[in-house]
């Protein structure tokens, strides 16, 4: 197959969950002997395409910033959308896979598909429905609308948890979404070794609003108030990072907290969970939680909140982690409880992710396209 992803933003440039799904897709799926594009925003110095790991990188229009006053602007998704279109068109795929963020450039890759009759698939991480309104207030109204319209573009649709399957369905009234979910490379997990630094605590990802990492903070305060010198690592960066820094300081939490950036190297980052004992993630609004995933490959149980945009909850038993309240007490004794029981749940953690090694799930969106293959040539 001939297979284009579109995702304006690619890993390893910008080092979220859906790049890397997106990532780890296409590198397996060219293995396997299909011919794997992938269109973005050009990180990149040099020529606008080149070939990555086996990979064909698009390069479609120059990078524009994500985030103004920590919120991924609106003007980024229309001028990706904008530019999508003529280099998409310029090549005949088998199938188009789209992933719903940040919604805009879903409408050029329909309008690609259909001027090339090309079956799409647009892959749903999260679902956002009302957060709009808390996320841009009255004008939450338009960005609710636009995503509505992306639940009605097409029929064939994949989501990555039960939660956004769930929330895409109230959606758009559809019931054939199929859930592939993320997964892990456990083969390479199993090679990386434990880091030097020892850490009771680790929490991987964007430092933005949504991710809770002052509420982390704040129960880590309160722990430390009670005599309990637990050592928190941070590994990430955003709009919230000088934010994190500054209650850090205000808390006197500098001998207990260390933050450091995102590494070049994933394996780095898989040896530092290693190295800790458990991790925490008190995400507010995620699609999936990658990072859950990985911690759970490594046998650290997750602490996590529940809230109804959080899918992370879905990974999460009584045997694998602590599900809490949005608060920085029950946060902070869910922390302790976590850290305590952590050895004897180790195993459990292990096992619960043995079937979402990422060739697995590349065998199942490989066989989900060659259906929505099928079913088009069937209705042509």
């Amino acid at each position: 197959m001939k297979i284009a992803f579109v995702s304006d933003v690619i890993y390893p440039y910008i080092k979220g969950g859906v790049e890397k799904r997106v990532w780890e897709l296409a590198v397996r799926l060219s293995c396997r002997g299909h011919d794997v594009h992938l269109y973005g925003m050009k990180f990149w110095e040099g020529d606008d395409i080149i070939v990555q790991d086996g990979v064909t990188l698009h390069g479609v229009c120059p990078v524009k910033d994500l985030y103004v006053r920590g919120r991924r602007t609106i003007g980024e998704a229309v001028y990706f959308g904008m530019h999508l279109i003529r280099p998409l068109a310029q090549e005949k795929f088998d199938i188009i896979d789209c992933q719903q963020f940040p919604y805009m450039s879903c409408f050029s890759a329909k309008a690609v598909a259909v001027m090339k009759k090309t079956p799409l698939v647009i892959t749903w991480h999260e679902v956002w429905g009302d957060y709009w309104y808390t996320y841009l207030g009255i004008t939450g109204v338009f960005g609710k609308f636009i995503e509505w319209g992306v639940s009605r573009l097409i029929s064939s649709m994949v989501a990555v948890s039960a939660t956004t399957t769930k929330k895409l369905r109230k959606l758009n009234g559809k019931t054939d979404v199929r859930i592939i979910p993320n997964g892990v490379d456990l083969k390479r997990m199993n090679t990386i070794l434990p880091h030097d630094e020892m850490y009771d605590i680790i929490f991987v990802g964007r430092l933005i609003k949504e991710k809770n990492v002052d509420l982390l903070v704040r129960a880590m305060g309160i722990l430390s108030r009670e005599n309990k010198n637990y050592q928190l690592l941070i590994i990430g960066e955003g709009p919230e990072r000088d934010t994190i820094v500054r209650l850090i300081h205000e808390c006197s939490l500098e001998p207990h907290v260390r933050m450091i950036r995102f590494r070049d190297n994933h394996d780095e980052i898989i040896a530092h969970m290693k190295s800790a004992k458990i991790c925490v993630l008190p995400s507010t609004r995620e699609g999936f939680g990658i990072v859950a995933l990985e911690a759970l490959a490594c046998g650290l149980p997750v602490v996590t909140v529940d809230h109804s945009a959080n899918a992370i909850r879905d990974l999460i038993t009584e045997r694998t982690g602590f599900i809490c309240s949005l608060s920085a007490t029950d946060l902070a004794d869910n922390i302790h409880s976590a850290i305590e029981h952590h050895a004897e749940m180790k195993v459990a953690c292990i096992t619960s992710v043995a079937s979402l090694d990422w060739d697995c799930i590349a065998t199942d969106m490989e066989n989900y396209y060659r259906s929505v293959i099928e079913r088009q040539h069937i209705q042509n």
